[in-house]
């Protein structure tokens, strides 16, 4: 076991998962450099089908095919929402089905993380001074 893990090459795969679109971007361990980069628009043609998880799971299998050609046999994943002040903090529906792609295609999955902006302090949330009125 301890021969099979230290032949593992280690990547991290960063998933920005929006409610518009899903954005797989695979890095080298220190993510300085880019090895395999892919969106759900670019697999997809009309606007409204970009974050959809058929969308994520195919644009998983593009990248996760060229990160494997480059020699990366495992992930570490980082799952990010649009978060800030202002946007939602969970991930849009294509941040599952691009996990579940990436483990498929036979890549080792190492530890999932979520890494979602969160504010403290800064700006003061739109609504106007009684909130948002329904």
């Amino acid at each position: 076991m301890k021969a099979d893990q230290s032949s593992i090459r280690w990547g991290i795969a960063n998933i920005y998962a929006s409610y518009n679109n899903t954005i797989i971007h695979v890095t080298d361990v220190t993510g300085s450099e880019t090895l395999a980069l892919a969106s759900g628009g670019q697999v997809v043609k009309s606007h409204r089908l970009e974050s959809s998880p058929t969308a994520a799971m195919t644009a998983a299998k593009k990248a996760a095919e060229i990160a494997k050609e480059k020699g990366i046999s495992g992930l570490h994943i980082k799952v990010r929402a649009p978060g800030g002040h202002n946007g939602p903090m969970n991930p849009g529906p294509g941040s599952q089905a691009a996990v579940r792609a990436l483990s498929r295609m036979g890549l080792r999955i190492g530890f999932i993380q979520d890494v979602t902006p969160v504010p403290h302090g800064g700006c003061r949330k739109k609504g106007g001074k009684r909130g948002r009125r329904v």
